[in-house]
């Protein structure tokens, strides 16, 4: 089973973005699982006095990453860039460089916003934040802008088009994690 945890970058109850990670789930391919991370509102900000001796709930995102095989991280777009608690996540979780979580994992970025442009470049800037510390992200978008006209009353992505393309980057991020995968011998 392919493990991919999934983090919104938004902390509102009724967020856009939380709500296409569940809309994600359903449409994972057979033998993936979607996890959705919960906790990004506790982490404190990063500090390098604690780096050594971190909160405990960055070490369960710390956790979380390690045990997934791929990451998926849907973000809203706060003044063109990244939301601030979601950068301070990715912030913690680069420590130590050189065994951080992220290190050599598949990430994919995608972002859904009430503008008309989807979050298009917070997805560019986490992408770039990932890659920096070492993550793998692919090179692929889902800008869903003015997102209340692309979800239906269930939370399901209603447009075919959103819902093919968000399916396709599924497959790739599963494709990419199972190629990470240690074979069974």
């Amino acid at each position: 089973m392919t493990r991919i945890l999934a983090i919104s970058g938004s902390l509102r109850t009724d967020s856009w973005n939380t709500t296409l990670l569940r809309a994600a789930a359903e449409l994972l391919p057979s033998g993936a699982e979607l996890v959705l991370h919960e906790g990004l509102k506790a982490i404190p900000p990063f500090d390098e006095d604690d780096e050594h001796d971190p909160h405990g709930t960055v070490t369960l995102l710390r956790d979380a990453i390690a045990r997934a095989d791929a990451v998926l991280v849907a973000t809203p777009e706060y003044n063109h860039s990244i939301p601030g608690q979601l950068k301070n996540a990715l912030d913690w979780v680069s420590r130590p460089s050189a065994t951080n979580a992220l290190r050599g994992k598949p990430v994919a970025v995608v972002g859904t916003s009430t503008g008309l442009f989807g979050a298009v470049w917070a997805q560019a800037e986490v992408r770039k934040v990932v890659e920096a510390v070492g993550g793998k992200p692919l090179d692929r978008e889902l800008p869903v802008g003015q997102a209340p006209q692309h979800f239906d009353d269930d939370g399901q992505l209603a447009t075919p088009e959103l819902r093919e393309e968000l399916s396709s980057i599924l497959e790739e991020l599963v494709a990419a994690a199972t190629a990470q995968l240690p074979v069974a011998v």
